[in-house]
Parts: structure tokens; sequence; C-alpha cells
């Protein structure tokens, strides 16, 4: 299997939690020809603003684009580029994969080294579970080869900074 997960660029945006804001960024990223490898989005502790992790891939200038382009979005009041060391970011797997009898055993093993739970088995098929960082998602699945996989769900990189200062926003910012 390949890997999906080479040296991606980490954006966090802070949105406001409007119809469509999520499309429109997705749709400036096109625009302007800017790839998005993968993204996430869900309400923040305040329900008035949304979270988005994006990762894309860029050279220096390419990134610097994307953050300028996104902060000049009237719903964006935060952009930040995370950087290697100072953030904590994880992926979630679900995968459903063919097995037998036989196979049951062994996929099991697999499964207590990747700390990947079974949320599900039939006679002929088992539902896994995995939380981790995306190099190890990846690993996991081409562990998981020899098994015929049945269908599988990425979420994409969901990212939080290290230590106790949040993101830091505008909180009071509104637009008529």
């Amino acid at each position: 299997m390949a890997d999906t997960y080479t040296n991606p660029t980490v954006i966090v945006m802070i949105v406001e939690d409007n119809p469509n804001v999520l499309s429109r960024i997705s749709l400036m990223f096109g625009q302007r020809g800017f790839n998005i490898d993968t993204i996430t989005a869900s309400h923040t502790h305040d329900d008035r603003f949304t979270r988005i992790t994006i990762t894309t891939h860029g050279d220096q200038d390419v990134i610097d684009r994307i953050v300028r382009q996104t902060q000049k979005m009237v719903e964006v009041h935060k952009v930040a580029v995370q950087t290697a060391g100072t953030h904590i970011e994880r992926e979630l797997l679900l995968a459903k994969i063919e097995v037998n009898t036989e196979d049951r055993s062994s996929v099991r093993e697999i499964c207590e080294i990747y700390h990947a739970d079974i949320v599900e088995m039939t006679r002929t098929s088992m539902i896994l579970e995995m939380t981790g960082k995306p190099p190890r998602v990846d690993a996991f699945l081409e562990v998981l080869e020899p098994y015929p996989m049945i269908e599988m769900t990425r979420t994409g990189v969901t990212a939080i900074d290290r230590g106790p200062e949040p993101l830091k926003y505008d909180k009071g910012r509104t637009y008529a």
C-alpha cells in the first residue's frame, strides 16, 4: 500500500459556524490550484465556531499563499500552520475485511500490536477500528493487505497544539 502521508503541511482554521463555509474554503483551494490531501471539520467548545484541519502539500510559497488567501475570507478568524513537534495529530480508520475462521486469530494479533479494536465480527468479515498517527495507520493497512478489503474509510487528520495554550482567535469579531 502506498504511503499516503509523506510530509504534508497541517493547516488549522477557526471559522464561523455558518452554512457553506467548508464549501467556500475547499472551492478557494480548487480555484487556486491547491490540493487538499485530507480535510476534517467539527464544532469547537464554542458552538459559534468550527475548527477545520487541512493537510496539503507544497513548498513554502504555496503554503504562504494558502494562508494569505484563507485569511482574506470574512468568516475565517484564525489560520495557523502546525509545525512538526508543536502539535499532536491523529486519524481514525474503520476497515471491513474478509476473513475466514482460520484468519481471525491472526487478525486479532495484528490488532493487539497496533492497538486497534475489533468492533464487529461475522462469520466472513471483521470491522476494525484504529486511531493513530497517519503513518501508523498506513503501516496497519499494509499489514492487513493479505486479507481482502471489503470497505474502508479514514477520517483525515485532526490536530491540536501541545501545551495549555489554545489556538488564539478573536471570539468577539462579528460581521454584518
